[in-house]
């Protein structure tokens, strides 16, 4: 395991936020399943559409609004020129419509070619993403469909994978349908690798299913060999308000299923702080025996 693994979790294990990946095997409704986990957080959030495929939130459910000046396609060039810290919280925009800050983001590539751009972005972007418990703040990555390099590799030159090494859990979206899971088979395989030698272990990572078709958790569990962490209700009206904009007025089954699913999130989470917090002691009359 190398020094951006599990060492540096054991230093995090007392933050109070937590930071969450989400990940597919193939388009399973990655973005819309983040911004109901985001907009339903019981504690302020920020979403990350960290899809080198680009992003779609502001075009989508912001209607457009908000200025292209900003935005995760931008952070590269201050990166270069030393200034990334500065302007990091500067390129985040409100998900709220009253603009009250609980609910933010950091919008997407503008276009997929920028991707490669990042490739040596990511590392300090992790970093700063850990940081966002000084404002109390739960961060949900969007990172979309994974890409891979070898049969037990991610990406390192096209995928986020440094924000996949350092979160808290990895999760991936998983519809509840035979061809969402044949899909996502060969991608856990890589995960589960990556995340053991590479990230904070094997155990974070987890699934979050949208219950669209006939497989019960236990089916889907059994045959990712994972576990069910989360479940989202099959909710087209607000996919379609997630998709499309936030001028309607928003339907809550799918609300409510993300509140659910972030007690269980954030029980695994605890879990795993308590894993990696590093062994006690024993002490004899006030020394360390």
């Amino acid at each position: 395991m190398d020094g951006q693994g599990r060492g540096d979790r054991r230093a995090e294990g007392g933050r109070l936020m937590s930071v969450i990946a989400l990940v597919s095997g193939k388009s399973s409704g990655v973005t819309c399943s983040a911004l109901a986990l985001a907009l339903s957080s019981p504690k302020p959030s920020l979403l990350v559409e960290a899809d080198p495929a680009g992003g779609t939130i502001r075009a989508g459910y912001l209607g457009g609004e908000g200025s292209a000046a900003t935005g995760l396609h931008r952070l590269a060039a201050a990166d270069r020129q030393g200034t990334l810290a500065r302007e990091f919280n500067q390129h985040f925009v409100s998900l709220d419509r009253d603009n009250t800050g609980q609910r933010l983001l950091l919008p997407g590539l503008t276009d997929p070619t920028q991707a490669a751009s990042l490739s040596r972005t990511w590392e300090p972007i992790s970093r700063l993403l850990n940081v966002m418990d000084q404002t109390g703040h739960d961060v949900i990555i969007d990172a979309g469909r994974i890409l891979t390099e070898s049969e037990t590799r991610l990406s390192t030159t096209r995928y986020p994978t440094p924000l996949l090494h350092r979160a808290d859990a990895v999760l991936m979206v998983v519809r509840t349908t035979q061809a969402s899971i044949t899909a996502a088979a060969p991608a856990m395989r890589v995960l589960r690798e990556e995340l053991a030698h590479h990230g904070t272990g094997a155990d974070a990572l987890g699934l979050l299913l949208i219950e669209e078709g006939s497989f019960n958790s236990s089916q889907v569990q059994q045959h990712l060999q994972a576990p069910v962490v989360g479940m989202l209700a099959w909710d087209p009206d607000s996919a379609d308000v997630f998709t499309h904009g936030a001028y309607k007025k928003l339907p809550r089954t799918l609300l409510r299923s993300a509140r659910t699913a972030h007690q269980t999130i954030n029980e695994l989470v605890t879990r795993r702080r308590v894993q990696l917090l590093p062994a006690a002691v024993p002490t004899v009359a006030g020394r360390a025996s």
